[in-house]
């Protein structure tokens, strides 16, 4: 089997929410990658949290003409010609992005190709996953805030994830001092936890947006509000501020859905900068990387988890692993996603079951793409 053709779209989506009888929304977008075998058999990978038409570029482009005539059941050899061609002097960026979506594509072939879900080639350590619903969005004030998670609640979700820090790193020209926006902060994830009451996990992120000292003054004012891991709490993951903010709190510190390289999660065992490392299969390398990465994580007896959203994808590490955990569902992602994608899961007390069907036993709608793609769907870079 071969490759005979690789198409990247690019998709700008705006994703809705229903919030105190009024609408919110937040516009998002994400890269789909069709790879398409001289078998019939197409398979689609994605990436997101970047800049969508750069990545459908650099796959059109640089990445597609390159993968012609290669078998798709190789991956780690697709993998390793697109680090040499993409990232020779360890870049990452856009060209970890641009591996994961195709990686993605070509588990699902492999999986179709075998008749096997990708979740069941990887391992099948378990048939379901549980999720933490990412709900709490810098959009919402504090009443919607507390009203979103109790609605989310009710619906048999008990572990809850929501953003501080609101960029603070980025705005600091803004007349809002980052200490107010610290102060804020508390009451919002305070006012959350009045809402679902004791027994429900509270997870915070700050995006990377915080430096050391407004993040170890964050843990300090919210320890007493019982949060079961802080994401992203420092500007560039940097290992350094993590060791350090590490050792001033109880709070566990979680981190890594958006690096590119395995290096990086081996920094941060080796250091002991993170009590939960989050490889994202979407940015950080596909399955093929993603599943070194957890190997690192067991080896070091760290927990390791889903962040960075695309729970339909990661659902499928997390449930070929013995040491897979809690994958995110992200209520913007998930949102968008079924704009696009036909027959994805749906999580049932905050449970995500595993697909039966071949690959990643979801598909996109190609009507729904040619509506919502940027540009007219690329003709592709010839056969071989």
């Amino acid at each position: 089997m071969k490759i005979i053709r690789v198409n990247a779209t690019p998709i700008n989506l705006t994703a809705e929410f229903e919030v105190s009888g009024g609408k919110k929304d937040t516009a998002l977008s994400l890269c789909l990658v069709d790879v398409e075998t001289d078998a019939g058999i197409v398979g689609t990978g994605m990436t997101a949290i970047t800049e969508e038409e750069v990545i459908a570029s650099i796959i059109n482009d640089v990445v597609g003409p390159n993968l012609i005539g290669m078998d798709p059941m190789r991956n780690e050899q697709v993998w390793d010609k697109l680090y040499w061609l993409l990232t020779p002097r360890g870049q990452s960026g856009y060209a970890s992005h641009a591996i994961s979506a195709v990686d993605l594509a070509l588990w699902d072939i492999k999986g179709k190709a075998l008749d096997q879900p990708c979740w069941q080639l990887m391992g099948g350590a378990r048939d379901t996953v549980p999720v933490y619903v990412t709900f709490g969005f810098n959009f919402f004030d504090r009443e919607e805030l507390a009203e979103a998670a109790a609605a989310w609640v009710s619906r048999g979700f008990t572990r809850l994830k929501m953003t501080v820090g609101h960029h603070g790193l980025q705005r600091r020209d803004e007349p809002r001092p980052l200490d107010e926006v610290i102060r804020e902060d508390v009451e919002r994830v305070r006012a959350v936890r009045d809402a679902v009451g004791s027994d429900a996990d509270i997870y915070i992120d700050a995006n990377c947006s915080l430096d050391y000292f407004y993040a170890l003054a964050l843990t300090q004012r919210v320890k007493e509000l019982r949060i079961s891991f802080f994401e992203e709490p420092v500007s560039q993951n940097d290992v350094g501020n993590l060791v350090k903010l590490r050792g001033k709190t109880s709070i566990p510190l979680a981190g890594g859905q958006n690096e590119g390289l395995a290096s990086r999660f081996r920094d941060f065992l080796v250091h002991g900068a993170l009590d939960v490392i989050q490889a994202n299969a979407c940015i950080g390398g596909g399955f093929t990387q993603c599943l070194k990465i957890a190997g690192m994580a067991q080896a070091f007896n760290t927990r390791f988890a889903n962040g960075g959203a695309w729970p339909h994808h990661n659902m499928h590490l997390h449930a070929a692993l013995a040491n897979g955990t809690l994958v995110e569902y992200h209520a913007a992602a998930v949102n968008i996603c079924e704009q696009i994608f036909d027959d994805l899961a749906v999580p049932e007390a905050g449970t995500l079951q595993l697909p039966k069907t071949p690959g990643l036993g979801f598909s996109p709608n190609p009507a729904k793409v040619a509506e919502k793609a940027r540009r007219p769907l690329s003709k592709g870079k010839g056969k071989a």
